[in-house]
């Protein structure tokens, strides 16, 4: 009964928390991408065959302005991977959406010291050029097999175009209205945590909630100006279609997770990541891998096991693995890219997390 209610609590929280100010409007950005970008500017950036130097240096700090998690990531991955992306700027995406958001990288150095912080920095930022480089190698053939045919590829009636400043304005619009929905949800998500440090403002007196509200109705209204009602129904569609292919395995996840939560209590994590071998690091690793964060509450999670005797190169191992996989993760990934990609990007995940973290905590 306890693994069932821990369960059950983890999918409450997240549900309240998470779903609401943070998935959803994911969700209607990605059906957004699906309908409005056409696959030839898709391929220009992240394309298999787009130049490689600007295809990971926009992967790599696209998630800069993105308060995401790893789980309200994947509907945009999947999003981008739909319309052509190649596997190695996609999973560059995938990692950095969640590790390298302004939010995270601010809050890290604050409570956890400027050396960590700037350390998850440029961790976050090297580690998605190289994991997406890494998996672009190891699945070459497969992946030039699936788009043989395909990528130049792109028939007129599939690649409408439409104007730069359109999408420019209209996602933007999107975009902050994310940011700003999702740290409600942050709100909500530490106040479980830091009751004290829970309430925060963006400036004045404008709050997360109104900023929201008004790029929300920007957004409509955008849509309305700018797009025929057959444009807006196939918009609804692709949000419906991929919020029903993910959805479910997401909630399943969560609570899967939040069942691993009990049977791992804290003390015991706290016992095996004391020091900076590789063991503690490794450990650190694989926990943060299974584990469900939601944006920046790894960050305070972190902190309490560092007072408790948590090493730096754990710390950090922690941070690194933590933010762009759990479970759920893991489970919708593999959907959308296939069990040998998806096993393959954990393990070098992990793998890199876990020496990542045994450096810093030798040369810290």
């Amino acid at each position: 009964m306890n693994l069932i209610y821990s369960g059950l609590e983890a999918l409450s929280e997240y549900l309240s928390a998470h779903v609401l100010t943070c998935l959803i409007p994911a969700f209607f950005i990605a059906g957004a991408i699906a309908v409005f970008v056409s696959k030839s500017e898709v391929m220009k950036y992240f394309g298999s065959k787009a130049n490689k130097a600007r295809a990971y240096s926009v992967a790599s700090v696209s998630g800069a302005i993105l308060a995401v998690c790893s789980c309200t990531i994947l509907p945009l991955f999947a999003s981008i991977r739909q319309r052509g992306a190649g596997l190695g700027p996609a999973v560059a995406f995938l990692y950095s959406g969640p590790a390298i958001n302004v939010l995270a990288i601010v809050y890290s150095a604050k409570l956890l010291g400027m050396n960590l912080g700037v350390a998850r920095a440029v961790g976050a930022i090297v580690f998605s050029v190289v994991i997406g480089l890494i998996m672009a190698a190891l699945f070459k053939k497969q992946e030039e097999a699936l788009h043989n045919g395909t990528a130049e590829w792109i028939s007129p009636d599939d690649d409408k175009k439409y104007p730069l400043w359109k999408i420019s304005t209209y996602f933007a619009a999107m975009v902050v209205f994310l940011v700003a929905a999702s740290s409600i949800g942050l709100v909500i998500g530490l106040e479980t945590i830091e009751p004290g440090k829970a309430l925060m403002k963006l400036s004045g007196n404008i709050t997360p909630a109104l900023i929201a509200l008004v790029f929300f109705i920007l957004s409509i209204w955008f849509s309305f100006k700018w797009y025929t009602g057959e444009e807006r129904e196939n918009w609804m569609k692709e949000t419906w279609s991929l919020a029903w292919k993910i959805v479910p395995i997401l909630l399943a996840g969560v609570f899967i997770a939040g069942i691993i939560k009990e049977l791992l209590p804290e003390p015991l994590v706290q016992r095996w990541v004391g020091g900076n071998s590789l063991g503690n690091n490794l450990l650190a690793s694989v926990f943060g891998a299974l584990m469900y964060f939601s944006t920046l509450t790894e960050v305070p999670i972190v902190k309490a096991l560092m007072d408790l005797g948590m090493g730096k190169g754990p710390a950090l191992t922690l941070l690194l693995a933590g933010p762009s996989l759990s479970l759920p993760n893991m489970i919708v990934i593999g959907k959308v890219m296939g069990i040998k990609r998806t096993a393959a990007y954990v393990l070098i995940v992990i793998i890199m997390s876990t020496f990542t973290g045994m450096l810093f905590g030798k040369v810290i």
